[in-house]
């Protein structure tokens, strides 16, 4: 028992350094969009916006998207059979900006199809801009985000951009349990080989573990007009719980390039306001991440558990029973945790003082993880937004 321990701590730290080394490279690499405006306005930009019940924060994201700098271009929102005050809100906004906005009505969405992919072809065949500029309706925009986003595709010969938003942490429950889904984002994967294949990798085994190195974030995502034709538009994630990663994944499969970038200073969002908008809102995807795959699933789960939970359990234990590689192995482990959170606390404007809380966050998704296995396993249907999934 004492070795098994002792050998689960020091794969814990070894884990620790390697995650350490891609986080560190991922500062660097992970940047914002570049700060450059066009030198012209040919290229038209179509933002996009699916709603469906967003009373709370429809405002905010349709005015931020009609008060852009850049002049060449057209806000779409589809309204998707809100029963709320969402559309004598859009109808407003709709008479002072009338120019600029249009809003269109959604229709019934077919069997085959996911609520969010069917909004969003909807709102593709409404668009006639050359870029498309998918966002969800909880962001809000900068005011020059749209003059950065035709630079970045007009000076790189890529089909798709994807931004990370900065969220906007305010109760407990969202400080300590967002900033996980960006601590893993940046610890596991090297954000470089989103967009390029690792110099290191033949091509054969590139071909083979391309798809790991997909990723990209539903809130804020960009195609040029005739990428997102050539990749089929959201036709081809229809029923995709998980289509952001799909559509990343799609764009690869094309042989096209993408990019990806921090959102900080151009796009924000506030995800959830409560634990349980929270728990419910990854139930519906955090199992359809690994695309269902049970033992992927399982090993993960363990991992996060020797790594992130059990040093802090032993430590003490340490000390009790005078075991001293315990304490080392511990003490290191969580001092590289803490480290990792604190700086990812820095970059993303959050309050470090919950890196301390990364266990209990690490827990929770425990929980979470049982529940989706319970639902997959009974076949239990998930509610979100007033429609099952």
């Amino acid at each position: 028992m004492t070795l098994s321990i002792t050998i689960l701590l020091y794969f814990g730290l070894f884990y620790m350094l390697v995650t350490s080394v891609i986080f560190l490279r991922n500062r660097y690499f992970f940047t914002v969009l570049p700060d450059i405006k066009p030198d012209d306005e040919k290229l038209k930009l179509s933002i996009l916006i699916p709603a469906r019940n967003e009373e709370a924060v429809i405002e905010v994201v349709t005015r931020s998207a009609c008060n852009q700098a850049y002049k060449h271009l057209e806000v779409i929102v589809i309204d998707d059979k809100s029963d709320d005050n969402t559309a004598e809100i859009l109808n407003r906004l709709r008479k002072e900006f009338p120019d600029k906005l249009k809003v269109i009505q959604g229709t019934e969405k077919p069997d085959s199809w996911l609520g969010k992919p069917w909004a969003c072809h909807n709102l593709s065949k409404a668009a006639s801009g050359d870029i498309f500029m998918f966002i969800d309706a909880d962001t809000e925009l900068n005011a020059d985000i749209a003059d950065k986003m035709v630079a970045a595709f007009k000076n790189q010969n890529i089909g798709m951009i994807t931004l990370w938003p900065e969220q906007k942490l305010r109760t407990f429950s969202e400080n300590m349990i967002l900033p996980l889904v960006y601590f893993a984002l940046l610890t596991l994967l090297p954000v470089q080989y989103v967009h390029r294949k690792p110099r290191w990798m033949p091509p054969g085994l590139y071909r083979i573990f391309s798809p790991l190195f997909a990723a990209a974030c539903g809130q804020c995502i960009a195609f040029r007009k005739e990428s997102y034709i050539k990749i089929k538009g959201h036709e081809t994630v229809k029923s995709e719980i998980v289509e952001d990663v799909a559509l990343a994944k799609a764009v690869k499969h094309q042989g096209m390039s993408m990019r990806m970038y921090s959102g900080i200073n151009s796009i924000s969002c506030r995800m959830y306001t409560t634990e349980h908008e929270i728990f419910q809102g990854f139930r519906k995807n955090f199992f359809a991440g690994f695309s269902y795959r049970i033992i992927p699933f399982l090993f993960m789960a363990l991992l996060h558990l020797f790594v992130f939970v059990l040093p802090f359990v032993i430590l003490p234990l340490s000390v009790i029973y005078g075991k001293a590689d315990w304490f080392f192995f511990s003490t290191a482990i969580i001092t590289v945790v803490l480290y990792q959170r604190l700086i990812l606390s820095i970059w993303q404007n959050w309050n470090p003082f919950y890196a301390i809380t990364h266990p209990l966050a690490v827990l929770w998704f425990q929980k979470l993880g049982v529940t989706t296995l319970i639902d997959h396993t009974f076949k239990r249907t998930i509610t979100w937004k007033k429609r099952s999934i």
